[in-house]
This record gives structure tokens, sequence and C-alpha cells, in this order.
């Protein structure tokens, strides 16, 4: 399999607690995910999707959606929010944080090169959401090359239709590039 890395996608409080963006069902993942991490916590990338100061800073489309969202820019949060939520942030170090503007990590190429520089060649998908941010990390690092594990009960949404219709894309449309597998399949390989 070669080197791999868990990459655990905006497990943030942001998320977690009561804001405009909560996603009810992190809770339900947190479990699987704390025992990826907990078994490989050296090997463990928790990304961190943080906003602008204010809508006006950001590009492009980003600005409209920041003007709708506008109550979770920086000038308005508490930065507490952007934290990795307590029971994973507590593997930190070893696990490590990265750091993105935009749905995907690999835009501005610094994961893609961190992770060539350390020789990884697979990676392991956990996070949320699985519509959204999750899904633009997977089809990232498919066009980046990497082996692509999705672990499919360890991976969240706001949206049951459109998580379900996620993973069913991925599985399918993708099965050549994208391994979706439970937790327990993940680790029993390790």
């Amino acid at each position: 399999m070669g080197k791999w890395i868990h990459l655990c996608i905006d497990m943030q409080a942001m998320f977690a607690e009561q804001t405009p963006w909560h996603v009810p069902w992190m809770a339900d993942v947190s479990p699987a995910i704390i025992e990826v991490t907990a078994r490989h916590p050296e090997s463990t990338i928790f990304t961190r999707f943080v906003p602008p100061a204010k809508a006006g800073d950001a590009k492009g489309m980003w600005k409209a959606y920041y003007e709708k969202w506008d109550s979770m820019t920086l000038e308005h949060i508490d930065r507490r929010l952007l934290e990795i939520v307590h029971e994973l942030g507590r593997f930190t170090p070893p696990a490590r944080t990265f750091d993105k503007a935009t749905y995907s990590p690999w835009i501005d190429g610094r994961l893609h090169r961190l992770l060539q520089h350390e020789g990884v060649n697979t990676l392991a998908f956990t996070g949320g959401e699985t519509d959204v941010c999750v899904l633009a990390a997977v089809l990232g690092a498919v066009d980046l090359g990497y082996r692509v594990m999705l672990l499919s009960d360890a991976v969240c949404s706001g949206a049951d239709e459109t998580h379900d219709a996620s993973l069913k894309l991925l599985g399918d449309r993708f099965s050549v590039q994208v391994e979706v597998l439970t937790t327990e399949e993940f680790l029993e390989a390790r």
C-alpha cells in the first residue's frame, strides 16, 4: 500500500456546535474517527476550514458566499469555533492540522507538496461534510493520483440524501480510484 495518511476533514467546533453550519450527525461518526485517530495519531492530519475576516476579503464567488454567511466570518465568530473538536484535538501532536480557505485542501498546493515530501501515496478520508469538503478533497486526491480510501461510516453531512448520493457516486463512478470501506475494514488492514 505504501505510506498512508488519515486525512480528517473539518471536524471543527463550528460544525459540531449550534451554529448556522451545524452538522447534527457529526457526533454519530465521531467514535469511528476517534478510533482511527487513536490508533494512528502520527499518521493523522486534521483539516480546518477557516473563513475570511470579512466577506469583502473573499475572492470571486466566495465573496457572495460569505455575504450570505456573514455571521460565520472571523469578525463575527468566536475563534474557538475554528478548533478541531476536543475529542480529536487531544491527539495533536503528534496529529497535525492543516488550514484551508476553500472546500478543497489542494488549491494552493501546500498539502500536496507536504505529502509528496513525506512519500505519501495513499489517503484515508474521514470527516465532514461528505457532499461538500470531503467530496472536494477526495476528487482532488484522485486528480493528483493518490490511492483513496473513503471510510463510509466515518463521514457525515447535514443532508442525508446528498450524503448517500455522494457515497454512491464515489463508490460507483470512481470505483477504480476510490475504495469505499468501513472503519473496521480499514483498521483490520493496518
